[in-house]
């Protein structure tokens, strides 16, 4: 494998995006709304869950070896930081609640990308391995 790159980073936030609005949305079509709208749980159903567990394990692991819970608040304030400053700008609306929702699922979702990179981004800025990743090569 290659180094980390940004495509590296983008790929793994638009599966970030993916999972977590795969999850619940404010749209209606979402895995929160299928469950809800159905009188039981079928196997694709099912399967769909069990999937987005896996997502969310992996992401969420990773996410609190790379970055701890300090790095995790960090991130998160910076990232509504962020928002709150598109916000001022008039870049987004945050004045309906679905529009706040939407936010605050993209803020969630680009934690996860973070930390789903952050030890690829500290290894390219730094040249160091995590103590986890010390014999395993670069990482990507």
């Amino acid at each position: 494998m290659g180094p980390f790159t940004p495509l590296s980073f983008v790929l793994r936030w638009l599966a970030a995006l993916f999972g977590v609005f795969a999850t619940y949305n404010p749209s209606g079509y979402s895995y929160y709304h299928w469950l809800s709208r159905s009188p039981s749980i079928g196997s694709l159903q099912a399967l769909a869950g069990i999937a987005l567990v896996i997502f969310y394990i992996v992401y969420l692991r990773a996410t609190l070896r790379s970055l701890g819970p300090a790095g995790m608040g960090l991130t998160t304030s910076l990232l509504g930081a962020t928002a709150w400053l598109l916000a001022q700008w008039r870049v987004i609306n945050l004045d309906q609640p679905d529009q706040r929702m939407v936010v605050s699922l993209s803020i969630t979702a680009s934690l996860l990308a973070v930390g789903m990179s952050w030890s690829s981004i500290r290894y390219t800025i730094s040249g160091q391995y995590d103590s986890e990743d010390v014999g395993v090569g670069p990482l990507v």
